[in-house]
């Protein structure tokens, strides 16, 4: 959208932004790495002794960067990516009230009401990232990663109750072995339960252009769901449960359907002949791109530059 951009981030990101490498590969894929937090310092470091180069500093990190950040001159915004009803968090945030915050979701910022939130800003994927493939649905769709808040087993439940086979797309992170070893891998059968692990960006559109609907059993406030804009993309409908930012997300009728329990997410299946996957993609077109988020970011980065710095002020 003609601006310079400086991306902090690992040297195998794909950017055309100026990219500054901190650590040469995704952390997560770094097997050698025993101190996950250092590579999180040695970026901050590198970005608050450029930080008078920039007009306005985007954080994604959480909370790391609030201290450092609330020191020097150059406006900074932050963009809150995970839940937020944790006591840490309200003590965190109640030491630096000027500190300006995005949220993905209005549901996400209810924990923190007094918190400085400048904005709720919804993710968006690039318009053709995710597209609808010519192919005939034959699935429910599960994506995402295996947890117990995300409702793998909920899913499998609701799928052998509608009678239709189910493909998992998931990862299992190390915490959460023992919960798909003892939960959700004895109900996958290969033939009407389908494991078909991580996948990555190549294989999604072909994933969810398959399925009827992507199910989405979630049993925790979900801070947004990128996955539900994915499906979307694809013009893929979504049966989520009413947690978290689903009311945000989905247009009951248009875009999927907000469920209660596993017997209502099964009669939302019956109901799937009726919407149009066309209506899935435009509404996606309307509400979930790339650059209409950029424009959001953009609006509030006008705002702050015009603003003096936050100053770090401790409540107790």
């Amino acid at each position: 959208m003609g601006h310079e951009v400086t991306l902090f981030a690992t040297g195998d990101s794909q950017t055309r932004a100026n990219l500054v490498a901190c650590w040469p590969c995704a952390l997560r894929f770094d097997e050698q790495l025993t101190a996950t937090n250092l590579p999180y310092l040695l970026m901050l470091e590198e970005v608050c002794r450029r930080a008078s180069d920039f007009d306005i500093i985007h954080c994604h990190l959480d909370y790391w960067h609030y201290s450092l950040l609330s020191r020097q001159s150059t406006p900074f915004l932050t963009t809150l990516h995970g839940r937020l009803d944790f006591p840490e968090v309200t003590a965190f945030l109640r030491a630096f009230p000027d500190t300006p915050l995005v949220s993905i979701s209005n549901d996400q910022r209810a924990p923190v009401p007094q918190a400085n939130f400048v904005s709720t800003v919804y993710h968006g994927l690039p318009e053709t990232l995710l597209q609808p493939h010519p192919v005939e649905p034959t699935y429910l769709a599960f994506l995402g990663r295996i947890s117990p808040e995300k409702g793998p087993e909920r899913a499998i439940r609701i799928a052998r109750r509608a009678g239709v086979p189910l493909k998992i797309a998931a990862k299992v992170d190390a915490e959460d072995r023992d919960y798909f070893a003892e939960v959700v891998q004895p109900m996958i059968d290969g033939r009407n339960v389908e494991m078909l692990g991580e996948i990555g960006e190549p294989n999604k559109a072909d994933f969810l252009s398959g399925a009827v609907t992507l199910l989405m059993p979630i049993d925790w406030p979900e801070p947004f769901g990128i996955v539900m804009i994915e499906a979307m993309a694809c013009g893929t409908p979504v049966i989520a449960f009413n947690r978290g930012s689903v009311p945000e997300i989905i247009d009951n009728d248009v875009t999927g359907f907000i469920v209660e329990d596993e017997m209502q997410a099964v009669s939302a299946i019956a109901k799937l002949h009726t919407m149009s996957r066309q209506a899935v993609r435009s509404q996606f077109d309307q509400r979930f791109t790339a650059r209409r988020m950029a424009q959001d970011y953009l609006d509030i980065y006008r705002g702050l530059a015009m603003r003096s710095p936050p100053m770090l002020r401790v409540v107790p």
